[in-house]
């Protein structure tokens, strides 16, 4: 059901891969309630997806893009410009991907080269991405910026590897340059720690089920799904959340806050 939350505002969706993809329940969310976007990802993993089917089913263009590359960002956000007509009101930063963790690498046994990339495609992308639109004065003053994170930035996962270092990186970033966007153009900058998700990037994680079945008994609410981030998403583009910025917000059925569980004791 609409409310018509967006309605009038414009964005740029990162990383909607296939109906797996929180990206792509929020692309699906956001046309509901009346924005119009466009939908980016790396031309590598637009191969491998789906979006062209996303694109039709609400009225959207793509641009592919390497969210790494500079070059790419700024063509992709004077475009979005053009092809909706105005400044951008929301971003949704959904970017993840470790060759260590794809490759099977031990935390304590890196290879750095693929370190580097971790962290440029799942954290540093998010400081180039705010850089360009601030230096093309792209987004709208009170414009939201969104990016998913996971709470293994904050607690031990072993499985999590380098991501969590990146998803660490990504909150960091996220409070400094929403101090600076906020000054400067009132843009607000979040992230929001999901409940873990089964989506194509989350399942190559070792042991994701069991981190699925954990995370449901450690949760007094249980897991949050695919479409209920979704739904807070588009909370946070809306104006309902204007004086929310530089938080890392949890989104996580109560986990976050939880020590223990009856249900996980019951199980020792």
């Amino acid at each position: 059901m609409s409310n018509n939350l967006l309605k009038g505002k414009r964005g740029i969706i990162f990383g909607a891969l296939n109906e797996m993809s929180i990206a792509w329940k929020v692309a699906e969310r956001a046309h509901e309630e009346g924005a119009q976007f466009v939908l980016t990802n790396a031309p590598i993993a637009m191969r491998m997806g789906e979006i062209n089917k996303l694109a039709e089913k609400t009225n959207s263009q793509v641009i592919p893009a390497d969210a790494t590359s500079v070059e790419d960002l700024t063509k992709l956000l004077t475009q979005s410009q053009e092809i909706l007509g105005g400044k951008i009101d929301f971003i949704l930063h959904s970017i993840g991907m470790s060759p260590n963790v794809r490759k099977k690498k031990e935390y304590t046994g890196l290879n750095y080269e693929w370190y580097k990339q971790t962290l440029d495609v799942s954290a540093i992308s998010l400081h180039k991405t705010l850089q360009v639109a601030k230096d093309l004065d792209a987004i709208n003053d009170w414009g939201s910026v969104v990016a998913l994170t996971y709470i293994a930035a904050q607690r031990i996962f072993p499985d999590y590897n380098d991501m969590a270092d990146a998803k660490s990186l990504l909150e960091s970033i996220t409070r400094s340059f929403g101090y600076h966007y906020g000054v400067s153009k009132k843009v607000r900058v979040n992230t929001i720690s999901q409940s873990p998700t089964v989506t194509t990037a989350g399942s190559g994680v070792s042991g994701f089920d069991k981190f699925i079945s954990y995370s449901e008994n450690m949760s007094p609410l249980g897991n949050a799904g695919a479409i209920d981030c979704a739904n807070y998403c588009i909370s946070m583009f809306s104006d309902l959340t204007k004086f929310v910025t530089m938080q890392n917000l949890f989104h996580d059925g109560g986990f976050s806050a939880t020590g223990v569980t009856t249900s996980v004791m019951d199980k020792f």
